[in-house]
């Protein structure tokens, strides 16, 4: 085991979060039970966020950031878990309140940790990462409501090429849906197609203000944008139909009526991914188990050392990253 292991921290410089690498050792970590070698970790949207510093994630520093990990673990106080172990975390805090993945090594609660489901290499588990785990968690949801159903009427995805936008589309096209992407980026076109999106839609004519009351074309949706394009979609959700919000990458504001929900019956369904609970968490595992095509997976994945994240953490709030991102933590 290394004395002497890499981390991004972030720290607060004149009431700024400001990220950078440092050497650590493992008395810096947190007294959890659990201590993980970590192997992969990942990136998501509020990692980039929490990284630049344009959004102030970290609620309490010198903060290690990182939403994810996966790895083995070294060694264990707790019964649950043994020396050996393959496991994953997504969420519970991590990068907010808790010291997160971007780490060689990090002590973790015992609570937080799942076991690497079934299926899935450590680096699989990653490329999938909250973002796909939280992709599943909204296809879930959908189907859950009964909103959606197998050749039934146009399902929406907006924010499609990001990775929330480019698993649930893989996920929904396997389940049988017929599946419309949003986006600005049409060079991407091709890229959905491929993971099974059979129409698109400018984001643009997503991002305009619309009316309370909008004609009537999706059948459920699943969110990631927030603010003005989430009103317009539920204005355009059918009767009985639902929307799954799980992000905010367009504003964290909402500016809709009600009109939607009690003159149609649209269900706005929010998708927590960072404390769901363990039943919830292995159903949407057992869900992307099930219909995540693994070749799909690698072809919206690519595959970066962490000496990379400054500069991808930046990419992915400018909006310039497709697919997803799976860092090697030891390089």
């Amino acid at each position: 085991m290394a004395d002497r292991f890499r981390a991004m921290v972030i720290d607060d410089r004149d009431g700024k979060p400001v990220a950078g690498f440092r050497e650590l050792v493992l008395a810096d970590l947190p007294d959890n039970d659990v201590l993980v070698e970590v192997h992969f970790s990942t990136l998501n949207y509020k990692d980039g966020l929490a990284i630049t510093g344009k959004g102030r994630i970290a609620r309490r520093m010198p903060m290690v950031g990182g939403v994810d990990l996966s790895g083995i673990v070294v060694e264990s106080r707790h019964a649950d878990w043994q020396a050996g172990d393959k496991v994953v975390v997504n969420g519970w805090g991590l990068s907010e309140t808790e010291w997160g993945g971007y780490s060689r090594f990090q002590r973790l609660k015992a609570e937080w940790l799942t076991r690497l489901p079934a299926g899935f290499t450590l680096e699989e588990a990653m490329a999938i990462g909250t973002a796909g785990y939280t992709a599943a968690l909204a296809v879930q949801a959908l189907e859950d409501w009964g909103a959606i159903e197998e050749g039934g009427s146009e399902v929406l995805v907006t924010g499609a090429a990001g990775g929330v936008g480019s698993v649930a589309i893989a996920l929904l096209a396997a389940r049988g849906y017929t599946v419309t992407a949003s986006t600005g980026r049409p060079e991407t076109h091709d890229y959905l197609a491929d993971l099974g999106a059979s129409g698109f839609i400018d984001r643009n004519t997503l991002s305009e203000k619309g009316g309370a009351l909008q004609k009537e074309r999706w059948a459920g949706a699943i969110d990631s944008v927030g603010s003005t394009t989430l009103a317009n979609v539920l204005a355009q959700t059918l009767r009985s139909g639902a929307v799954a919000a799980c992000g905010l990458a367009g504003g964290a504001d909402l500016p809709a009526t009600v009109m939607p929900h009690i003159l149609r019956g649209v269900a706005l369904l929010g998708i927590d991914s960072v404390m769901a609970p363990h039943p919830r968490r292995e159903k949407a595992w057992a869900l992307l188990a099930e219909s995540l095509d693994r070749e799909k997976l690698a072809r919206m994945t690519q595959h970066e050392p962490l000496s990379r994240l400054p500069e991808l953490a930046a990419e992915i709030v400018a909006g310039k990253v497709r697919g997803r991102v799976v860092f090697d933590v030891a390089k």
